[in-house]
């Protein structure tokens, strides 16, 4: 009987101190989806300027 008591307190004061869980998130609610501008797939011309965003080097990255 008293472990009962316990668990019921103990749960009594779980919920006062942490409420109840947020409601769940649909997930088409957390998508969005966007026209892609166009020229910018992989067919796209080699632009020398923007280089750097096509690689990633470790020793640039250090600052070697």
């Amino acid at each position: 009987m008293s472990r009962n008591l316990t668990q019921d307190a103990a749960t009594a004061a779980r919920q006062a101190r942490y409420g109840n869980l947020p409601e769940r998130i649909r997930f088409e609610d957390m998508t969005e989806e966007v026209q892609a501008a166009p020229g910018g797939g992989a067919d796209a011309p080699y632009d020398p300027a923007r280089g750097w965003t096509y690689y990633s080097c470790l020793a640039l990255d250090l600052g070697l």
